[in-house]
């Protein structure tokens, strides 16, 4: 697969479970959606792995030192 943006390829994959959902396409086509689906799927999922290793907090301690802490998602959601 060629190198793909992260949204781009999220839009594709609903616009593929959207036609599954649909019924409307022949078992050979929804076959190969569900195959380009499932490239898209992992496409996205190491995506945001990646993402997931780069995300850190740096934090300042006392001593003036800094530390990673990797981010969670609870601590996003608590603060809204």
């Amino acid at each position: 697969m060629t190198e793909k943006k992260f949204e781009l390829a999220m839009k594709d994959l609903e616009n593929i479970v959207e036609n599954l959902e649909e019924g409307n396409l022949s078992l050979e086509d929804s076959m190969a959606a569900f195959e380009e689906g499932m490239k898209l799927a992992k496409f996205c999922s190491q995506k945001l792995e990646e993402a997931e290793k780069k995300v850190s907090l740096l934090v300042r301690e006392s001593n003036g030192k800094h530390s990673k802490i990797p981010f969670e998602l609870e601590d996003i959601t608590k603060s809204e």
